[in-house]
């Protein structure tokens, strides 16, 4: 007898600082997970995924190697893996914002730019120790700079790690961070290149941004072959419309209210809707009517005035989903 065996889409979501806002996103998208507490391999209430759980850094170059169909990571992990053009970046998650910054100290009144840091130190004959966990943007970043290239041309900078020390210019040297990069400077750097949310623990740390390289969110990244396996595009498609729906659930309000009749146009103008709302007469009261809509949830202080004036026996929902047609992908 023939064993009918499911076909799997490979998903890996991240671990650390992406994981609970992944988790968050997952279950506000009607997924069910077990033994993510003990396990890298939890299961999930689709038999057609299975999931793994690994460091967002390794995340995009692994689905670059086929190893995964889909997952999440960082946009900033994507660039530094080199793989930017060998995935496909299907969907923002708009979670885990965080910018990739240059710092130096705060009290460096004269250092206002890279530019700035390079001709302090270089024009000293001082060398610019640079640390960061993101090596391969830092080099790209300090290699397009045009003081650097003023001076060095195509130099590599020196680029220092625990296990290998290679490139072609001491004076500039990228030194890998494990951590705790804003307590380097200035006795261990000069510089550090490093993400932030808030920019908050740089400021504690009394240092100042200079610069910002990069600019990232959470994003759904798909493998391109899998995207050439009618199945699995398919599949990906269902995942991406399923998340898609919380993304832009998460930035909308449903709304229910009640409104005299002679009221209705002056509400109608100046209520924004998904498409347009939906008015029904309500059951057993003359002149009286329902209005049910979706509203961009930035938009709801503005309205209060004409919503305090106009409706009655206002009813706000915060919507789970709100999943596109597929005309609108």
């Amino acid at each position: 007898m023939e064993v009918f065996k499911i076909k799997k889409i490979r998903f890996v979501i991240p671990k650390g600082s992406l994981e609970k806002d992944t988790m968050d996103l997952l279950k506000q998208a009607g997924y069910s997970l077990v033994g993510t507490d003990r396990s890298y391999r939890p299961l999930i209430n689709d038999p057609e995924i299975e999931l793994k759980i690994l460091r967002p850094q390794e995340i995009p170059n692994l689905i670059a190697q086929d190893a995964h169909d889909i997952g999440i990571s960082g946009i900033d992990w994507t660039e530094e893996s080199g793989v930017i053009d060998e995935v496909e970046d299907i969907l923002d998650l708009e979670y885990g914002k965080v910018e990739l910054v240059v710092a130096v100290p705060r009290d460096w009144d004269d250092v206002k730019s890279f530019s700035d840091l390079l001709k302090k130190f270089l024009n000293k004959n001082k060398p610019v120790r640079i640390f960061t966990e993101l090596i391969a943007t830092t080099k790209k970043y300090i290699m397009n700079n045009p003081v650097y290239k003023q001076k060095f041309q195509d130099k590599v900078p020196e680029i220092i790690t625990p296990w290998s020390r290679n490139g072609e210019n001491p004076q500039v040297k990228i030194i890998l961070s494990f951590g705790a990069t804003e307590a380097k400077p200035p006795e261990d750097a000069e510089a550090i290149i490093d993400l932030t949310a808030t920019g908050k623990t740089i400021e504690e740390n009394k240092l100042k941004i200079i610069d910002s390289l990069v600019s990232s969110t959470a994003r759904l990244l798909a493998n391109r072959n899998a995207l050439k396996d009618p199945w699995k595009k398919g599949k990906i498609q269902d995942i991406k419309m399923i998340l898609k729906g919380v993304v832009e659930a998460r930035k909308k309000l449903h709304i229910f209210m009640n409104i005299k009749n002679e009221n209705l146009p002056k509400m109608l103008k100046e209520l924004p809707a998904l498409k347009r709302p939906t008015i029904s007469p309500l059951s057993g009261i003359e002149g009286w009517s329902a209005i049910n809509t979706i509203i961009p949830k930035d938009t709801f202080m503005k309205l209060m005035p004409i919503l305090r004036k106009y409706a009655q026996g206002i009813v706000i929902h915060e919507p789970r989903q709100i999943i596109p047609s597929e005309e609108e992908e």
